[in-house]
Order: structure tokens, then sequence, then C-alpha cells
């Protein structure tokens, strides 16, 4: 039902426009192994589709939408097991479905009414990171058959951005999850002696809970908590080292983003730091409200953390970005939804529905301490709430 109104509203802002999504194609692991699979998010969120290799056509003009069945072989049917067309029906609630055979002739056919198609734009996330190639390779039979392909990726991000009833829900259950796993694990964390044993005692809860990670997690301890996606989490901790845990648990799709950061005997300083970076979090949640401009948020957002590090002694000059950038090097908010850091398209101004994250931290490589404190806030007509907000934040 959930991706059937989806697409709903997708037809209501796209009006009579065309619109071919590809879900991701399997990536190999290594020889004849395939990597751990995750869908193309918004063909996911548009279907409920969590396999390999299918189409999807929303025809604007008709209301219809078509899913495309991707080829199968027997050996992989019979090695990996394959969604039936009545298993693919009940799941996503779509219209029809066509076989691969026939994607080249159905475009061709809609072409007639279309000379205009819409579709997802691969985005590059750096240098190192090859993407999923379903996206070119779709893009390449667009252009063959319309005369123009255009984007689709801030008008689906728009739609996604607003979280509907049954998402809230979906993500407030993540989140739930992952509170309970941090404070079943906080009550132990004194007896373990390794990072990895930490993030042992998370996975295990989740699969208990039927979840799975949203992302890689981290658990770094003393100055690895200053290499920002630090996921190697395997060294040992020191009862005199911070540990920052960074984690969250993917529930039917959606995902929970929570860090806390932790001490079994603090210092004065490393009580002094969580102590700023604490009330920076509450000075900047304290602004959320929607018809707030994004730009202003993100302004006030910067010169809170750059008074907590002028207060720490870490920032001479309020408008030293250079030192400031050194001690806070991330942003303060992202969007969180299907995505751990989901698109909200290009918004002028926080609106009702939004679900964002509050993470101020501070990083003190020379002294080797880090510190982020992270939950999760929805927009709401009075202001905002905290998702994640019955999870303590104490040191």
């Amino acid at each position: 039902m959930m991706h059937e109104q989806q697409r709903q509203r997708v037809f209501e802002v796209a009006k009579s426009a065309l619109i071919v999504l590809s879900a991701y194609d399997e990536m190999q692991l290594s020889g004849d192994m395939a990597a751990p699979f995750l869908q193309e998010s918004s063909f996911w969120w548009l279907t409920g589709i969590e396999e390999a290799g299918w189409k999807l056509i929303l025809d604007g003009s008709r209301k219809k939408s078509t899913l495309v069945r991707p080829a199968r072989s027997q050996v992989d049917v019979v090695f990996n097991g394959r969604m039936t067309d009545q298993q693919v029906c009940e799941i996503s609630r779509i219209d029809r479905i066509i076989d691969i055979d026939d994607f080249e002739k159905e475009l061709r056919q809609l072409r007639r009414h279309h000379s205009i198609v819409q579709t997802i734009d691969n985005i590059h996330y750096g240098d190192t990171m090859h993407l999923n190639p379903a996206q070119n390779e779709l893009n390449k039979t667009l252009k063959r058959i319309f005369d123009s392909v255009q984007s689709c990726n801030q008008m689906i991000a728009g739609l996604r951005a607003i979280k509907q009833p049954e998402e809230l829900k979906r993500m407030q259950k993540a989140i739930d999850v992952t509170t309970r796993a941090f404070q079943d694990v906080r009550e132990i964390l004194d007896s373990c002696r390794s990072e990895n044993e930490i993030e042992a005692e998370f996975t295990y809860r989740f699969r208990r809970a039927d979840a799975l990670h949203a992302y890689e997690p981290i658990v770094a301890s003393g100055k690895n908590a200053c290499t920002l996606h630090y996921i190697a989490n395997n060294a040992k901790v020191d009862a005199r080292d911070t540990v920052l845990i960074d984690i969250g648990a993917r529930v039917d799709g959606y995902s929970a983003d929570i860090t806390r950061t932790y001490c079994r005997n603090p210092t004065k300083r490393q009580r002094a730091v969580h102590e700023a970076v604490l009330k920076a979090q509450k000075k900047v949640i304290a602004l959320i409200a929607p018809g707030l401009p994004v730009s202003e948020y993100v302004k006030k957002g910067d010169m809170i953390m750059r008074e907590a590090l002028h207060d720490l002694g870490l920032l001479d000059d309020l408008s030293d970005d250079s030192t400031f950038r050194k001690y806070f090097p991330h942003a303060m908010s992202h969007g969180l939804g299907v995505d751990t850091h989901d698109s909200l398209g290009s918004p002028r101004c926080l609106e009702v529905g939004m679900v964002i994250t509050v993470e101020p931290g501070i990083y003190i490589e020379e002294e080797g301490i880090g510190v982020r404190i992270e939950d999760d806030i929805l927009v709401t007509n009075d202001g905002s709430r905290n998702l994640s907000g019955a999870l303590s934040t104490a040191l």
C-alpha cells in the first residue's frame, strides 16, 4: 500500500510525464560470489522490490505503473530463488508486469506520446567509489529512443523528504531498536575490551530484532574517533579513552542514525568536550521549526559550534574558518529515511515531515579526543520532536 501511495504522489507532481527507473544490478564480490545487495533507494521507495535487475515505468498520462521482469536463468532460480509475479504484485501493487524482452517495444510505443523521458541521474560521491552500472545502461537505451532524457532526481528527492505516516512509523521502529541496543550495550560496556566486541553486541541485538545495520557501524575509541568514517573497529579499548559509537538499525526499509560517546573513567577535559557538544546540540535542536531557511539554520549552527570551540580554548578567532573546520569538519545535519544520508532535494526552508539528524562533534586529534552526539529529529507543526530522545546522552 505504501509504495502505491508513493507512486500516486509522483503522478500528482509529475503530471503527464513519463518516468523510467532501474533497480540496481548485482555486483561481484569475489569469483562467483555476489556482493551483498542493497536496492537503489528511489526504486525501492516506489516499488518495495529488493531484487536486482527490475525496471519501472511510470506513465503519467495514463497514471499507470509497469514493472519489467529481468531475465532469469534456471540456474539462477535454483541457486538464489526469485520472486514470483504474484509476490511482486502483493508487495508493489503494480498495475502490470512485462518481460524484459518486451521492454524496448514498450518504450517505443510510449515514444508515440512522449518525446521526453525522465530518469534518475547517477551522482558521483568521490573518485574512489564506482557507480552501479544499471542506471548508465538504462540511459543508453532511453537515449536511443527518446528525443530528450531529463533528470527527476530533485522531484523525487523532494517527495521523499516529506515523510508520510507509514514511513515515520517504520523509522520510529528502527530508532527504537537502535535505542534499546544502545541501552543494553551501555550496561555491559565496561566489560568490553575491544571495539569489535562492542560492535558484535549491537549486531546480535539487531539481528534478534529482525533488523540489519543501516550502514557500516563506527565504534571508535580514543584518537580513532578523529577519523570520521572509521569502520575498522578492531582496536583495544582503554578505560581512559572516549568511545564514540555511531550506529543505526534498518527496519522495513528505513534507517536510524544515532551517535553517543561514552567513557569509563573520563578526565576533566573529556567531560568538558562532551558537555560542550551536548550544549551545542540542544541549542541547534531548539532552532528547528518549519519555515526556517536552511541557509539560516546552517549559519546559526556553525556559529554555535564556533562558540563551543572558543569556550574550550580551541578557536581564538570566531572567523577563523580553517581552525573551525579542523575541529568540526562535517555538516551539522543530513536527511534521514530510506537512505542514511537521505537527500532533501533543494529546499529553501525546513518543512513539516522532514527528518534530519543533528550531530555536532568536536575532534581533537592532538589530545586523542573525539566526541559526537547525534539524534534523529522530526520537523513538526510546532517545532520539532526528537525521535531518539529516549536514549540518554550521558558520558
